[in-house]
């Protein structure tokens, strides 16, 4: 089975061109051998090429535009269909080709791609409970904070009133103490002056 890519080597379009460049270029990277046919020095390849493009595959014009990509005598597709299958890593089979023997180039990224996914969708799913456990456990302990402050305010109200109960009495007994010094100094005072009258009394006769 040989691939055809049917070409344009003379085209002034640079879109043309590019997307004949990519063609090759990715079928040489797999080391998939082709056949280019220029439609612009070959007539045949030219008309070969219009009438085995599938009319649905052709624009309105009814001139399908190169690259055009064949195995054999059978249509595979055109520079889009080329890239969908690139891009989906389903080259072999848009060529009609079997996967080089130990590749598995389609399979093995597929089921990597759905295994992804999966644990994309694992990972989401755990994720969402870990989350609301998160927000539980923030709400748990945002009502153990202000039941702690609570009791810290009621614990240290008590201690509050006791201080200053204790330093009204300490005044109180303060002031009691105070008294009887007070009382004490005046006795002595009296004392002092009962004494100093009858000596000046003395003196004055």
């Amino acid at each position: 089975m040989v691939i055809k890519v049917f070409l344009a080597s003379s085209s002034g379009s640079t879109a043309i061109k590019k997307k004949q460049q990519d063609v090759l270029g990715f079928l040489e990277a797999l080391k998939v051998d082709y056949a280019p046919l220029d439609i612009a020095c070959n007539e045949d390849n030219r008309m070969w090429m219009r009438e085995n493009v599938p009319v649905e595959k052709k624009p309105t014009n009814g001139i399908p535009l190169p690259p055009q990509i064949f195995n054999e005598e059978s249509y595979c597709g055109d520079y889009e269909t080329f890239f969908d299958a690139k891009e989906d890593n389903a080259v072999y089979a848009f060529l009609g080709l079997p996967p080089p023997p130990g590749s598995k180039k389609r399979e093995v990224p597929m089921e990597e791609c759905n295994g992804d996914e999966h644990t994309e969708e694992v990972e989401a799913e755990v994720g969402g409970e870990t989350g609301e456990e998160a927000a539980e456990e923030k709400v748990a302990e945002e009502k153990e904070a202000v039941e702690d402050t609570e009791e810290s305010l009621e614990d240290t109200a008590p201690v509050k009133e006791e201080e200053a109960q204790e330093e009204v009495e300490d005044e109180e007994a303060k002031g009691e103490d105070d008294q009887p010094v007070s009382e004490e100094e005046e006795e002595l005072r009296q004392l002092e002056e009962e004494e100093e009258a009858p000596e000046q009394e003395e003196e004055d006769e």
